[in-house]
């Protein structure tokens, strides 16, 4: 049965909630407009507006209103539109959410999920196109997952439901309309990296909207001999260090690949744990594909050039190799 990504998020939501009565849904549009991806679609109908509720425009508020019923007992599904309107509510996530287990030394706890769509490639300009996953995953008491895949999409929200602390899950806009086919779904580890593709070569490290192009340049590097490592991370904080750091110990190269931007950016921290476990098995040095540092343009010529491609991650592999030939690259 062919399964889009939208409709995972859509089915995982609705799972939850006829098998659990304290699962409540809030945001902006998500009852009768049926969410800004559709994802909530039918879901009011069938649940009402006591579960499903439609929000002011105001990400600080009912943020708040999320952890105010987590902590009462519910297990509430709070929707952010984009990432870059989360920033209205960081105060809310940071001081409060992710600090409260820690704060009342382990008496209260947050059984929150926050939902947001990030990402660019669709011509929606600076003001909802950024990658701030990086940002979020700097943050002690969260959990972050960006799944990209449909089964994760589905799994990943479940298991996220059942975790007795706040989740932050992050959907590419890019993914929503993926399909395949799939006969069954059900929870997913949200504490593991996933090997998405075995080489020997080199390994490249990414998550979330980036997974396809890692994947299709891999399908390049392998016409060219170089047999590649995927890793989609799937889970931003706590980071897999131990699915890296074995890849990268077989292959001896890397290119960590992330829609962020390149200063300050969880690639640099995949890098950094990269060199500080793997320094001497390392036979060049870390590369990174990351965005221009610019931000995120309209035109979407100017878009796609800001943005990591296929055939920049395939040139920042062959940059590891330098001038050896492809029949050369295997041992």
């Amino acid at each position: 049965m062919k399964t889009t990504y939208r409709n995972a998020v859509h089915d995982a939501i609705r799972e939850a909630m006829r098998n659990d009565d304290r699962v409540v849904l809030l945001g902006e549009d998500v009852g009768r407009y049926g969410g800004t991806y559709a994802a909530s679609k039918g879901l009011l109908e069938e649940f009402g507006p006591e579960r499903i509720r439609d929000t002011p425009l105001s990400e600080l508020g009912f943020v708040g209103i999320g952890i105010g019923a987590a902590l009462g007992g519910l297990r509430p599904i709070v929707e952010v539109m984009t990432v870059n309107f989360s920033l209205l509510a960081l105060d809310q996530i940071v001081n409060t959410a992710a600090a409260l287990r820690h704060m009342s030394g382990g008496q209260f706890s947050v059984p929150l999920v926050v939902r947001m769509a990030t990402g660019a490639g669709r011509q929606l300009a600076a003001q909802h196109s950024h990658s701030l996953e990086g940002w979020y995953a700097h943050i002690p008491g969260i959990t972050v997952i960006a799944p990209a895949t449909v089964a994760d999409a589905y799994g990943m929200l479940l298991t996220a439901l059942a975790d007795p602390d706040p989740v932050i899950m992050f959907e590419h806009v890019q993914l929503y309309n993926t399909s395949v086919d799939l006969d069954t779904l059900g929870p997913t580890d949200i504490s593991r990296a996933a090997l998405r593709r075995s080489g020997t070569d080199v390994t490249l490290v990414t998550y979330g909207g980036c997974v396809p192009k890692v994947l299709d340049a891999a399908d390049q590097l392998t016409l060219a001999g170089i047999e590649c490592d995927v890793i989609d991370l799937r889970v931003l904080r706590p980071l897999d260090d131990a699915t890296i750091l074995d890849s990268v110990r077989k292959t001896h190269r890397a290119v960590v690949i992330d829609e962020g931007w390149r200063t300050g950016s969880l690639a640099a921290e995949i890098s950094a744990r990269i060199v500080e476990g793997a320094f001497f098995d390392l036979d060049a040095p870390v590369a990174r594909v990351c965005t221009v540092e610019v931000p995120i343009p309209y035109a979407k010529h100017l878009e796609e050039a800001a943005l990591p491609q296929v055939d920049k991650i395939v040139a920042a592999v062959q940059g590891l190799f330098g001038d050896r030939r492809a029949e050369d690259v295997h041992p």
